[in-house]
């Protein structure tokens, strides 16, 4: 069973995240702010980490960074009450590997934790499989029906963001933080510009798809995914 750590100071929202992925079939941790999360570590060994930004004594940001020291493939998804870019790019910047905004959707959440999980198995490996195509990360090089293909870094990273998270939309801001990086000040169209490139050279695939959702990002669409 899976171990998750939910630092939350509000103590209505901390309980319903806590019932609800008990419910799902996790070991639940629970602490209403950073310094309780930390004690918390002392004893247990946790899986995944779902932490809010604004608690008190030591925040999620400070959270983050403590995590990021305890185990560098630890999986943390940030939860912030803005919106604003600024915030998800200082919880990128500690640390973190994705975000939610409040409130939070449960069904979302569990959905995130899921790709995540997913996303860390396979970037361990570093091998995604979907049907009979295989991305490797070592040498940025996709393999379709026996034929190996080496993609550009900034194709290879969109290709493997997307099927790291599969049947699931990724605006072109998280395309970008993840593989641009947070600081980058390149204009998003950018992405779609990498899109139009990958959808050219892969036509001929056809294990996923990747579908533009308009006016926010994109998916792929995939029917089946198997672990490396």
């Amino acid at each position: 069973m899976f171990r998750v750590l939910v630092a939350e100071d509000d103590p209505g929202q901390r309980k319903m995240m806590c019932a609800f992925l008990r419910m799902n079939g996790y070991e639940v941790f629970d602490a209403g702010d950073g310094i309780e999360a930390l004690e918390l570590l002392k004893d247990i060994k946790i899986d995944i980490a779902i932490c809010d930004i604004m608690m008190p004594r030591l925040d999620g940001y400070e959270l983050t960074r403590a995590l990021r020291e305890y185990d560098k493939r630890l999986p943390i998804l940030i939860v912030t009450a803005k919106s604003d870019f600024s915030d998800k790019q200082l919880g990128f910047l500690a640390g973190a590997d994705d975000y939610m905004v409040k409130p939070v959707d449960l069904d979302e959440m569990l959905l995130r934790i899921k790709a995540l999980f997913r996303r860390a198995n396979m970037q361990s490996d570093h091998l995604i499989r979907v049907g009979d195509t295989t991305l490797n990360d070592l040498d940025l090089s996709i393999t379709v029906k026996g034929e190996k293909r080496t993609l550009p870094k900034k194709e290879f990273g969109l290709l493997f963001m997307l099927l790291s998270y599969p049947n699931m939309l990724l605006t072109r801001r998280q395309l970008m933080d993840e593989v641009w990086g947070v600081s980058c000040d390149t204009d998003e169209r950018t992405v779609d510009v990498h899109i139009k490139r990958l959808r050219e050279k892969l036509s001929d695939v056809d294990d996923f798809k990747i579908s533009t959702v308009r006016g926010l990002g994109y998916r792929s669409e995939v029917s089946q995914i198997a672990k490396a």
